[in-house]
């Protein structure tokens, strides 16, 4: 959708791998090997070799490093993560300077500037309604995992706090 010509979804757990393979993305284990896995895959010229984007999830120093490697020069990991240990393991030297990268950080609520005017909250909820009347059906096969009645997130909290429980996605139901 919008003209990625190749979607790849690195992630070392199983369940959320078979997801992207149920929406027909390509998964792959996460590795040691997987950044020059995606480079060999993606090459574009001489000295240039890699995705173009990333989108970073995981929220740990070792998946944001993998973006950044897994990256062609001048590329962009966009991440959705929030590092509550902080991330002071990665280093920023040969794939980060040397390339030319950028990380840019996304968070919900908040347009990167000067793309307010044309990404405002109605667009935004356009796209969204968009996106979910095409693939609606297949986000809730396969990326819903859970529907807890709303009494019971506290519980559903906290066993994923304790990684007692593991889900792609909930709902709480009223």
């Amino acid at each position: 959708m919008h003209g990625a010509a190749e979607v790849v979804v690195v992630d070392p757990t199983p369940l959320r791998r078979a997801a992207a393979t149920a929406l027909g993305l390509t998964a792959v284990d996460d590795t040691a090997e997987v950044a020059r896995e995606v480079k060999t895959r993606w090459r574009h010229g001489p000295a240039d070799h890699g995705a173009d984007v990333v989108f970073q999830c995981r929220g740990t120093a070792a998946a944001l490093a993998t973006a950044l490697r897994c990256l062609r020069p001048q590329g962009t990991v966009v991440d959705l993560a929030f590092y509550t240990g902080g991330a002071g393991e990665v280093a920023l030297g040969e794939e980060f300077h040397h390339n030319g990268l950028s990380v840019r950080a996304a968070q919900i609520g908040r347009v990167p500037r000067g793309l307010g005017s044309a990404w405002d909250r109605r667009r935004l909820s356009q796209e969204t309604l968009a996106l979910l009347r095409e693939h609606g059906d297949a986000v809730r096969a396969h990326l819903l995992t859970d529907v807890v009645p709303f009494d019971d997130a506290p519980a559903l909290f906290t066993e994923l706090s304790e990684r007692r429980r593991h889900v792609l996605s909930a709902a709480f139901a009223v």
